[in-house]
């Protein structure tokens, strides 16, 4: 408001006559110096005025002639604007920055001095708009904004056309009629909250036209959606209170719908039938009464009389007890989503309840928006956010059965050492061992799903590797069972992990032989497909680019749709108990997506399911891999070095035991420790030689990298083994390399372990 009163303050001064009074008095006083000069006797005082004269009087001939020169600038200004905007129909008016008109055309015609006392007849408060507009246009050198006032709306526009000179247009936008509600009461507010203008139903309510929200509506603030009192000529009036965005400046449009009975009667008595807002009336005890145009088109026609629980079902509590709660005053102003009943498509609608007094009876305005879209993106945020914590659990499950599997079977290894494969014992030790292994293979799929299991990607003919495990598949899903495969012929490669990618195609032709027990065809079909834009599916959005596509097809009985979205949640399972674990295709996602690939389900109930996956393609030249190292076995007590020294550090006691006898057992000289604080420790002894350190991950405290580096500082060039139940890639990012190291998965096996160690000594 400082800077509005600014423009109109300064368009006063610009319009007195100042500037001519000013000239006289110079004039005459320049006069009388000169003769009081003349006739002085003294001739340096005379001299000196006679020189303060002839100042005063060429600063009046300067002054008069700047006069003259706005005044012809003013003229010129008036002839280059009236030639071009003389006969436009919009209001036009050139003025200076403070706002005193300089130039008006014939549209524009009327008294006033300032742009903002030109606007009054539109706008109740034009003063932000123009100051607003005016500092736009001084940024960027023009600036407008489409204002909804009670004649339609309006677009206000301003050019810089001169220094400090502004070009002001004023003109009628045709309204789109979507939001045609000029029949109801209504005004519009600034984003400040400013009453900007009212329509003709408002102001026949009102009286004259009130310039301050706090003279119309008596219980303020404003809660679009309930009732407020509005002041009229004939004393208060209830009225439901909607709003609908004016502009995009953030002005907000204020409809009033009077629905209190005996007082000012609405000027549209069809205002609740039209209005653009999905309403319904209702009973007290929750029976619709009304349902307007709006509410029909969103809900379908809606039967008269019947209870809110009928049309409606609640999703955490009865309709019924809602209702009776807002009757109570106990639930009003507090909205609810709820599912539709009955309707071709799932339709959620978010209700709100107001109380109100329909003909002389009390009841509610029940106020209904569409929620359909907020309820699906909350469903899937809910199931990504389950996913997440699943597969967290799952990473953190797996990660410690790894500690007990590798105690388990390194015990066992032990034992076995000492009982020869006659001794009865043997066989029940073996048997330990191969449990320990089966362990070891479903914990791989806890971690498969988890995303955290070790890879070995290369690069892949996916024509090949089917080709391969066709023999496989074959055996696996029997003689009524069909299996073909369908290939393009210029199938581009990938880069995955082989062994993985066959358990993927295993776990999908199995599960689909055990849809179809009376037999059928499975088709596995491969070829190439390039998204030229995003492509949104499911939960996820695929980035344009080249893809391998696979499809497992089947002819079985299909997956119902209400379990569509669990099939790959870890131990979800349709089969009867014993049939599955339940992490088929727990593991085949998690395969999938630590590959970089997506992996999405059709299935029709009766028709059959299709898997679909879609891999990157890799065309970049991959270098041939050295050859893969011999399967370790364990090596004799003669081959290692029994003066190498191993520093162990394993917070885990059991795992930390049997690694120390194992490494003692090939004459290894080893140090224990439990952290990596109490390692650093130990190496505080300069005297102390190490040649490998052998540490745990994951540990309280410092964790394994994290101490290793530090003790690399004054040890550089030492080897290293870790050791984890996690992957390697789940603690390789982000951390520093270490030239001379290597990763050990667990569990591992006492052979394992001893030739990974064994390795490091020899380099």
């Amino acid at each position: 408001m400082k800077e509005a009163n600014t423009l109109q303050l300064g368009a006063r001064r610009r319009t007195g006559n100042g500037g001519p009074l000013r000239e006289a008095w110079l004039l005459g006083l320049g006069i009388a110096t000169g003769i009081v000069g003349g006739v002085l006797p003294h001739p340096v005082i005379s001299t000196l005025l006679l020189t303060i004269a002839g100042s005063l009087l060429v600063l009046v001939v300067g002054m008069v002639l700047v006069r003259q020169a706005r005044r012809l600038r003013g003229l010129w200004l008036r002839y280059r604007l009236g030639h071009v905007l003389g006969a436009d129909g919009a209001r036009c008016l050139a003025a200076d920055e403070d706002g005193a008109i300089l130039y008006r055309n014939v549209a524009a015609a009327s008294s006033a001095a300032t742009v903002s006392a030109a606007l009054l007849d539109r706008f109740a408060h034009p003063d932000p708009l123009l100051a607003r507009l005016q500092s736009r246009a001084r940024q960027r050198g023009a600036a407008h904004e489409d204002v909804v006032t009670g004649q339609g709306r309006t677009r206000v526009s301003v050019h810089v056309i001169g220094r400090k000179t502004y070009l002001w247009r004023i003109e009628d936008v045709a309204d789109t009629g979507a939001d045609d509600t000029g029949a109801l009461p209504q005004l519009v507010l600034s984003r400040s909250g400013v009453v900007l203008s009212v329509n003709e139903a408002l102001r026949a309510l009102i009286g004259a036209e009130r310039n301050d929200l706090e003279r119309i509506v008596t219980d303020l603030p404003l809660r679009p959606g309930e009732e407020h009192e509005l002041q009229t000529l004939s004393g208060l009036l209830r009225c439901f209170v909607a709003e609908v965005e004016a502009t995009s400046g953030g002005n907000r449009r204020i409809i009033f719908l009077p629905v209190a009975a005996g007082k000012v009667e609405s000027h549209d008595p069809t205002a609740f039938e039209t209005l653009p807002i999905a309403m319904l009336r209702l009973t007290a005890g929750g029976c619709v009464i009304a349902a307007n145009q709006a509410a029909r088109a969103l809900m379908g026609e809606v039967e008269i009389g019947r209870g809110l629980g009928d049309l409606f079902e609640g999703l955490g509590r009865p309709v019924a007890d809602w209702v009776a709660d807002a009757r109570a005053g106990r639930a009003e102003r507090r909205p609810e989503v709820m599912r539709l009943r009955g309707h071709p498509s799932e339709l959620f609608l978010q209700v709100m309840l107001s109380r109100v007094v329909v003909e002389g009876r009390s009841g509610f305005i029940a106020v209904l928006t569409d929620a359909t879209q907020l309820k699906t993106l909350e469903a899937q945020f809910v199931q990504a956010q389950k996913m997440q914590a699943i597969g967290q659990l799952a990473g953190g499950v797996a990660h410690d059965f790894n500690n007990l599997l590798t105690a388990i079977s390194g015990h066992c290894d032990l034992l076995m050492l000492r009982h020869h494969r006659a001794d009865p014992d043997y066989a029940d030790l073996d048997q330990i061992s191969q449990n320990v292994n089966r362990a070891a293979a479903l914990v791989r799929q806890l971690l498969a799903f988890s995303r955290k299991q070790t890879m070995n990607p290369e690069v892949l003919d996916l024509r090949d590797t089917l080709s391969e495990l066709t023999h496989l598949l074959n055996r696996l899903v029997g003689e009524r069972v069909a299996l073909t495969l369908l290939h393009d012929p210029e199938l581009r490669p990938i880069r995955a992990d082989k062994r993985q990618l066959e358990q993927v195609i295993m776990n999908l032709v199995v599960n689909a032989r055990d849809a179809m027990p009376a037999g059928g065809e499975i088709r596995i079909e491969t070829d190439n497909l390039t998204l030229r834009d995003e492509l949104g599916r499911d939960h996820v959005t695929i980035p344009h680019g080249d893809y391998v596509q696979v499809r497992v097809i089947d002819q079985g009985s299909g997956i119902a749709p209400e379990v569509m979205g669990k099939i790959f949640e870890p131990f979800f399972t349709t089969k009867r108990a014993g049939d599955g674990t339940g992490l088929g295709l727990s593991t085949v996602y998690g395969i999938v997506k630590q590959t970089g690939g997506y992996i999405f389900c059709d299935s029709t109930p009766g028709a059959g399911t299709t898997f679909t996956i879609l891999l990157p393609t890799y065309d970049r030249i991959e270098e041939a891999p050295p050859p893969a190292p011999a399967s370790p076995k364990a090596p004799a007590a003669e081959q290692s070095d029994a003066s190498a020294t191993i520093l162990l550090v394993e917070d885990e006691a059991p795992v930390r035991a049997f690694a120390t006898r194992a490494l003692k057992l090939r004459g290894y000289v080893v140090f224990e420790a439990e952290s990596g604080e109490e390692a650093l420790r130990i190496l505080e002894d300069e005297a102390l030689m190490v040649d490998v350190f052998v540490s745990d991950v994951i540990m309280p405290g410092m964790d394994g990298p994290c101490w290793v580096a530090k003790a690399m500082e004054k040890r550089p060039g030492t080897a290293v083994v870790f050791m984890s139940g996690y992957a390697e890639d789940a603690f390789r990012d982000g951390l520093p390399r270490f030239p001379n190291s290597s990763f050990l998965p667990k569990p591992f096996s006492l052979s394992d372990l001893v030739a990974t160690v064994q390795e490091r000594i020899a380099r």
